[in-house]
């Protein structure tokens, strides 16, 4: 344990001894340093940082239960705090479904902490920017670079203890011209494993192709997607279907051991992997691993927070977060394998297709078929003879993401999986681009 860590154990104990037998308690500190250097016009316009700590409770007055954040960390805040969520609790109905608190377990001994990257200078961010904004010098560049440096501890009243640190690094940002943008995307543990001038250079050419358009006819097309399009298929999978709640309220697509995807297609939430960010336990203080979820196209699994997994007569898998009671709860790390197809390769077995580099404004209409309505967005290019000749005004698209991945319908999947930006935001899908036999496109992007 780092003399950081234990100072927040500390800090998370002392809000235990607070509860004095009055209920019981979770405590979890999460703390760290968040840094930011935005820029717009091709030029940094602000730096920010955030560094402290913010404890949350959750606490059980005899299945009574109530919760709460609080960023002051004053003795006498914290007594106040305290005091305010038991006498809140009391008043609150009974959880015929309370699990009670995570019993002692060993986490997995994992380190995502680089401290470069969580040490990280406004000038390191600043050069990272500079490539970024240099790789399209007549255009202008926008977008962010944020580095984080984040520590968790966990205790509860049954002697729960946890500790964990992880680091994330984000170049993210669009290039323009007077007629078009381009955007790109790169995420990661570190900030040093990330490439501003390259992500510059896609998110440049990128606009540059884009800067004269032309409409196409709504229709069915095979397309290849970007990272970014992938990964947003993916997070509403991942919340939506292999949530526990939604699986057992029957809202759910997941029919486990089922072929329900193309063979080509494994998805795992896996925080031990070392490509990974995040630390290996829970809002809830129970152990995080590696869950298979889909294996060679065979749905294996949902996840479960303490209160589905009570009602489904299992075990956390270590799901448990911050609106897990209302939400549910979903994977959080995904990492979708990756292929031997090249973005190239595949493109110039495209007859006549679409590529896509980024989804946009993605709604779910129904969640049994996971049809999603959306929009393309900074490059939508069409391909004929295996080649791009030309952009396309952006479209709107109404299509099953679980039939966009079934069976027969992924030609090819990449050999670029990287973390990608997703509609529910970055570093959560690791994946590669991918070619698909059928999208459908049902109108431009007014309707």
């Amino acid at each position: 344990m780092t003399a950081v860590s234990a100072q927040r154990m500390d800090l998370a104990e002392r809000v235990l001894e607070m509860v004095d037998g009055r209920g019981e308690a979770e405590v979890r500190v999460n703390g760290g340093n968040l840094s930011l250097t935005r820029f717009a016009n091709s030029f940094i316009h602000q730096n920010v940082g955030d560094e402290g700590d913010a404890v949350s409770v959750r606490l059980s007055v005899g299945a009574r239960i109530a919760s709460g954040t609080t960023t002051n960390t004053d003795a006498d805040a914290l007594s106040g705090f305290v005091d305010g969520l038991i006498e809140s609790a009391k008043l609150q109905p009974i959880d015929e479904d309370w699990p009670g608190l995570s019993e002692p377990a060993v986490a997995p001994d994992i380190d995502h902490y680089d401290p470069a990257t969580a040490d990280a200078s406004p000038q390191e961010r600043a050069s990272m920017v500079a490539d970024f904004v240099n790789a399209g010098p007549d255009m202008r560049a926008a977008g962010y670079c944020q580095t984080l440096g984040g520590e968790i501890v966990f205790a509860n009243s049954n002697g729960v203890r946890h500790e964990g640190r992880y680091t994330q690094a984000i170049i993210d940002g669009i290039h323009q011209t007077d007629t078009s943008a381009g955007s790109a995307h790169n995420a990661g543990r570190s900030l040093g494993d990330l490439d501003g001038g390259v992500v510059g250079a896609l998110a440049a050419q990128r606009a540059k192709d884009s800067a004269a358009t032309y409409d196409v006819k709504p229709g069915e097309y095979e397309v290849v997607l970007s990272p970014e399009c992938v990964a947003t298929i993916g997070v509403f999978l991942a919340a939506y279907g292999f949530n526990g709640k939604s699986y057992l309220e029957g809202q759910s697509f997941v029919d486990i051991g089922a072929p329900q995807f193309d063979e080509k297609i494994t998805l795992i939430d896996d925080v031990t992997d070392p490509r990974g960010m995040g630390v290996g336990f829970d809002a809830e203080g129970t152990p995080h691993g590696r869950f298979p979820l889909i294996e060679a196209g065979i749905t294996k699994t949902v996840v479960h927070d303490r209160k589905t997994a009570k009602k489904a007569g299992t075990e956390s898998t270590g799901h448990g977060g911050p609106g897990s009671d209302v939400y549910g709860p979903f994977p959080s790390l995904l990492f979708l394998e990756g292929g031997n197809t090249s973005v190239e390769a595949m493109i110039a077995d495209v007859d006549r297709g679409l590529y896509v580099a980024t989804f946009n404004y993605c709604r779910a209409l129904e969640p049994k078929t996971m049809a999603v309505t959306g929009l393309t967005r900074n490059g939508t290019f069409m391909i004929e003879h295996g080649e791009i000749t030309g952009a396309v005004s952006g479209l709107r698209f109404t299509q099953s993401f679980l039939s966009a991945l079934g069976p027969g319908n992924v030609i090819a999947v990449g050999d670029d999986a990287r973390f990608a930006d997703s509609e529910f935001g970055p570093g959560f899908m690791h994946v590669p681009s991918m070619r698909l036999g059928s999208w459908n496109f049902t109108g431009g992007a007014d309707g």
